[in-house]
C-alpha cells in the first residue's frame, strides 16, 4: 500500500502564490508518475501537473507558465508551486501517485481558494 500526505493550500488573493507538498510512503516502486489533480465544485476532476521518476513533466494548458512541479527523489515528495493564481484555480487539489492506469493512489485533498 501507498499513503500520500498532503500539506499546503489555503486562501490567497488573486495574483498571489501558494505551494502544495505531497509525500508518499509505504511500498513504493521505483518507477511512477506523481502529480496533482484538482476538482472545482460541479466540475470533473482534472489533471493539473505531473512528473515522472525520470523527470518528465506535464502541465495542463491552464496552468502552464504559472505552476511548477518538482520532485525530491530521496523522500518521494512532489512540490507544486503555484504563482499568479486566478479565481478559476479555486478547487480541492488531490495528490496522485500512479504506476499505471489501474494502480493509483490518492491523497485526502487540500482546499485552495483564490479570492478577488
Amino acid at each position: 500500500q501507498v499513503q500520500l500526505v498532503e500539506s499546503g493550500g489555503g486562501l490567497v488573493q488573486s495574483g498571489g502564490s501558494l505551494g502544495l507538498s505531497c509525500t508518499a510512503s509505504g511500498n513504493i516502486l521505483s518507477s511512477y508518475l506523481m502529480g496533482w489533480y484538482r476538482q472545482a465544485p460541479g466540475k470533473q476532476r482534472e489533471l493539473v501537473a505531473r512528473i515522472s521518476t525520470g523527470g518528465s513533466k506535464y502541465y495542463d494548458d491552464s496552468v502552464l507558465g504559472r505552476f511548477t512541479i518538482t520532485r525530491h527523489a530521496n523522500n518521494n515528495t512532489v512540490i507544486l508551486q503555484m504563482h499568479s493564481l486566478k479565481l478559476e484555480d479555486t478547487a480541492v487539489y488531490y495528490c496522485n501517485l500512479a504506476y499505471d492506469l489501474i494502480r493509483e493512489y490518492w491523497g485526502q485533498g487540500t482546499q485552495v481558494t483564490v479570492s478577488s
